[in-house]
């Protein structure tokens, strides 16, 4: 097929007059800035890491610098941004490269992948920007670019599809390996600009696509069926109780089991997840026995009702993952002190320095809300940087 000699240069020429330019981690060859971004910008918004990467680079400006950091330093820049098993990788990657190679990332994709959280296209991203390796990437926008192109029948979660569309975005390279950072984020930005999921510029008639005479999804009228997909089952819902444990200006924090949801990060001590149709019903209140047993299963109660008083209920607040919903109930519960625990993950933390922690973002914005109100120092978003 001639689109695939042409494809390229025709990229190429498209990307210097329609494609992004200015982007912070642009025309940059350092592979320790490739691969944060690369990694930011997976699942997050291209306006959101805009305003992140900047952040980020400048608390860790080098590798050495990153693994160096305590793990709590990097989950607090990270939050808000989400998918924090990222952050984590991130943190170990850096400790990687230090312990094996010498600070250096290697240029070879296939050393690139055997670091901790790089998988083979972004092996290929930071191989092609950084060292100009021809090395193909096939992220979820360059998979919905080719599928239509081409025509690739077959879900893209499917196995031989996806080893299909591997081959093509290998035979599609640009000979040259200095075209292949421009080639590389051309590819990038098309799919992520033009040949977008629901509206395609050949759809909308606003502008003209470069391969519309060659694109087969195009010429046979079939482009929103491309890529094929899978029908997805309704994401289960779940309940849990979380508990605002105040002493004065201070919360009780805990860090949560590195392989949980939200894995590493500092939040408020939680009940068991239950689906939603076997949780407590919405107007039945919990007594505070029963709420601390569920939220601190490992600490002495009595202790801990001798200081507890003022049981309210707070917020119902509805948090969405990828794949599942979570309603959590906050309970506001009022403690004479700071009852001293034993347990490393139980932390008694001021309004003033939840910033130095991360937190997932509903639990932050929740406290950022109690500190409003309490007059803290976390009245601005600078407090959580």
């Amino acid at each position: 097929m001639n689109l695939i000699k042409t494809f390229s240069k025709e990229l190429i020429a498209w990307h210097g007059v329609d494609g992004r330019q200015g982007l912070p981690w642009q025309n940059n060859r350092d592979p320790y800035a490739v691969w944060v971004s690369e990694i930011m910008l997976q699942q997050t918004q291209v306006a959101t890491v805009l305003e992140r990467y900047p952040r980020f680079m400048k608390r860790f400006p080098t590798v050495k610098r990153l693994a160096a950091a305590d793990i709590d330093e990097v989950l607090a820049e990270w939050a808000g941004l989400g998918y924090y098993s990222r952050a984590r990788n991130l943190h170990a990657c850096a400790k990687q490269v230090m312990e094996q190679f010498s600070g250096k990332f290697p240029s070879d994709p296939l050393l690139l992948e055997q670091l901790k959280g790089i998988g083979r296209s972004t092996a290929g991203a930071i191989a092609a920007f950084a060292f100009h390796e021809r090395a193909p990437i096939l992220d979820a926008n360059v998979k919905r670019t080719l599928a239509r192109l081409f025509c690739i029948d077959g879900a893209l979660q499917d196995k031989k599809v996806n080893e299909q569309l591997w081959e093509l975005a290998s035979s599609l390279l640009p000979a040259k390996p200095d075209d292949m950072p421009i080639y590389t984020q051309a590819l990038m930005d098309f799919g992520a600009t033009w040949c977008t999921s629901r509206k395609p510029v050949c759809l909308t008639g606003e502008k003209k696509c470069p391969f519309a005479k060659e694109c087969q999804s195009n010429l046979s009228d079939q482009v929103l069926l491309f890529p094929q997909k899978t029908i997805k089952a309704k994401s289960p819902e779940f309940d849990c109780d979380m508990l605002l444990l105040r002493h004065g200006n201070h919360v009780l924090l805990q860090k949560r089991p590195s392989k949980a949801i939200w894995g590493g990060l500092w939040c408020l001590p939680e009940s068991a997840w239950v689906a939603k149709s076997m949780a407590r019903a919405n107007d039945a209140t919990p007594n505070l026995k029963d709420l601390l047993t569920l939220a601190l299963p490992h600490q002495p109660v009595a202790p801990l009702l001798k200081i507890c008083t003022q049981l309210e209920r707070g917020e119902n607040i509805k948090h969405i993952f990828t794949h599942r919903h979570l309603w959590i109930q906050i309970w506001n519960i009022h403690a004479s002190k700071a009852h001293a625990f034993s347990s490393e993950d139980l932390k008694w933390v001021t309004l003033a320095n939840l910033g130095q922690y991360g937190l997932p973002q509903p639990i932050k914005l929740l406290l950022q809300g109690l500190s409003q109100v309490r007059g803290g120092d976390l009245k601005n978003e600078s407090a959580f940087r």
